[in-house]
């Protein structure tokens, strides 16, 4: 594959355009929004120039809602031999693609399972695939020749092919990305109107909780309306799961306090967050493996140049191995923390290390 053309130069179009460029494809950037494209070709992710003869690969990075009508569109231009895309709902595109006649043999459905809370060509990264599930949806129809572009344009970018049906595809995002997305965002609208002082003693947690929510709210309506029976039909179980909880804590809260501790509500309450405790265990932990649960070393930083770096330079040193890293700014805007995440065995090591290096250690 020497050539491709992206057609949409936001995060994931830029995104994959930096990782081709990288590797010396020719890519091609398409973009209504000429300055969105200028800015991806200034980042090094190609060149603006249209292409003088079809392309091997074209990437539609586009809204789900635009996708049929944007492959239409290039497929009668001829602007390349085979196409894909990156949008996260497949079904009804691809139900649009069939309705309006486009040649669905050079088409595979693509979407891979990576992005960022931020948007446009400024955010984009060529390693945003970087060992990330790449999913691929070929219809009875598609080609290999154009199923052996896609592959390769999933390995240049460093994803992992995983093929699914679209049916299978909506079911499996609308629980694992759209969802989370929605219920970010209706978190963090309740942030909007509250009293400052409450949103200044916002941790770790919430921040957790609300980091998705600020994506960009015209894409995720596009989304979200394209996938909307899926995500319905999961918001409705929700539902059912929060009127449980609301029962559960308004009659908790018609006892005294003491009394709600044994009232027959707080054992429903405690096992839907035991259920909680269930599912997010099923979540791939490293590597994709089974999910482990890691001692946390929470260490003190002032807010000064070199201090993060010196103090992972001390952890390397005890011998620790550091699965993640997770930092939590202190409303003072003069400390902080970063939180090492390390298996349980290597804590008490890890903890003694530091402190011998005179680093104010709370595990």
């Amino acid at each position: 594959m020497r050539t491709v053309a992206v057609v949409g130069t936001g995060l994931i179009g830029t995104s994959v355009a930096l990782a081709l460029a990288e590797q010396g494809v020719t890519t091609h950037l398409i973009d209504r929004d000429r300055s969105a494209a200028r800015a991806a070709a200034a980042r090094g992710a190609g060149t603006t120039e249209t292409p003088r003869a079809p392309v091997d690969l074209a990437v539609l990075a586009v809204p789900p809602g635009s996708v049929a009508a944007v492959l239409e569109e290039q497929q009668k231009a001829g602007l390349a031999r085979a196409y894909t895309d990156v949008a996260s709902v497949k079904r009804p595109p691809q139900a649009d693609m069939e309705a309006r006649g486009c040649d669905l043999a050079s088409f595979v459905g693509g979407h891979p399972m990576a992005g960022r809370e931020r948007s446009g060509p400024l955010a984009g990264r060529a390693d945003l695939f970087g060992g990330r599930p790449w999913v691929l949806t070929p219809g009875p129809a598609t080609e290999q020749l154009a199923l052996g572009r896609v592959l390769e344009l999933v390995r240049r970018c460093g994803g992992v092919p995983v093929v699914l049906s679209p049916e299978e595809h909506d079911r499996a995002v609308a629980l694992v990305s759209h969802l989370p997305h929605l219920l970010a965002s209706l978190m963090a609208a309740r942030l909007r109107d509250d009293e400052a002082l409450a949103v200044r003693l916002a941790g770790q947690g919430l921040r957790d909780v609300t980091r998705i929510a600020a994506g960009d709210a015209a894409l995720w309506t596009d989304i979200l309306a394209t996938n909307a029976p899926a995500v319905a039909e999961l918001l409705a179980d929700l539902a059912g799961d929060l009127e449980a909880v609301l029962r559960a804590l308004r009659a908790m809260a018609s006892t005294d306090p003491v009394t709600a501790r044994s009232h027959p509500a707080a054992a429903e309450l405690s096992a839907l967050l035991a259920r909680g405790n269930e599912g997010h265990a099923r979540i791939p932990g490293k590597h994709g493996g089974t999910s482990v649960t890691y001692s946390s070393v929470r260490v003190l930083l002032r807010d000064r140049a070199g201090e993060l770096a010196r103090v992972l330079a001390d952890a390397s040193g005890t011998g620790a191995n550091i699965e993640d890293i997770r930092l939590d700014h202190a409303t003072d805007g003069n400390t902080g923390f970063v939180e090492l995440l390390v298996t349980g065995e290597s804590a008490d090591a890890l903890t003694a290390g530091l402190r011998r290096h005179g680093w104010p250690v709370h595990a």
